[in-house]
């Protein structure tokens, strides 16, 4: 197997990491995107969209429903402090909180297993196009009334018998693909 060798591959240090601090992250050029957590039950699921929000410079997290909100003790020991860089907002529903981000000119997409949905792969994000990702319940997933009033629906691939991934690694995901695609455009 072909690569460097071991003894050359070295972890990078925390301090050559060049993080940004909590003020710069709050100035840089964010991308298009907001996450709609809507019924969340796990506050580790929702302490990890703030970390991988954090991770892709996402512009807000929407908390709706019975998701709960910072501060709480599950939800930091999972964001690692993301909850002071990342935004957020409680909105009661996501119906509420949707029909706002439309005012605003969003594109609502469900994150969710669906006829009619686009294969991740498929899925390539529009330059210049406001996303707002809604991902639903760890067990019921997104509800139908928020189906109905989607834009589009994005669909994640898999191939092994559960046919299900937990709601913050569909997020992870799912961020990763449009950060990717979007980066070198904010």
């Amino acid at each position: 197997m072909q690569g460097i060798p071991i003894t050359d591959m070295l972890k990078t240090l925390n301090e050559e990491l060049n993080r940004l601090t909590v003020d710069e992250f709050q100035k840089a050029n964010k991308l298009p995107v907001v996450v709609v957590l809507d019924n969340i039950r796990s506050q580790s699921n929702i302490g990890s969209f703030f970390r991988t929000g954090d991770a892709f410079l996402i512009e807000k997290i929407y908390l709706c429903g019975i998701t709960a909100s910072p501060p709480h003790r599950e939800i930091q020991k999972t964001a690692l402090g993301a909850t002071e860089t990342v935004s957020w907002e409680y909105i009661k529903t996501a119906l509420d909180c949707i029909g706002q981000l439309k005012k605003q000119g969003y594109t609502i997409i469900a994150v969710e297993q669906a006829k009619g949905s686009i294969c991740l792969t498929d899925y390539h994000p529009r330059s210049g196009c406001k996303l707002a990702l809604i991902f639903g319940n760890e067990l019921n997933g997104v509800d139908q009334s928020i189906m109905d009033i989607c834009d589009s629906c994005v669909e994640i691939p898999q191939s092994g018998t559960k046919h299900s991934l937990n709601v913050s690694v569909a997020g992870g995901i799912i961020l990763w693909k449009i950060y990717s695609e979007l980066r070198a455009n904010f």
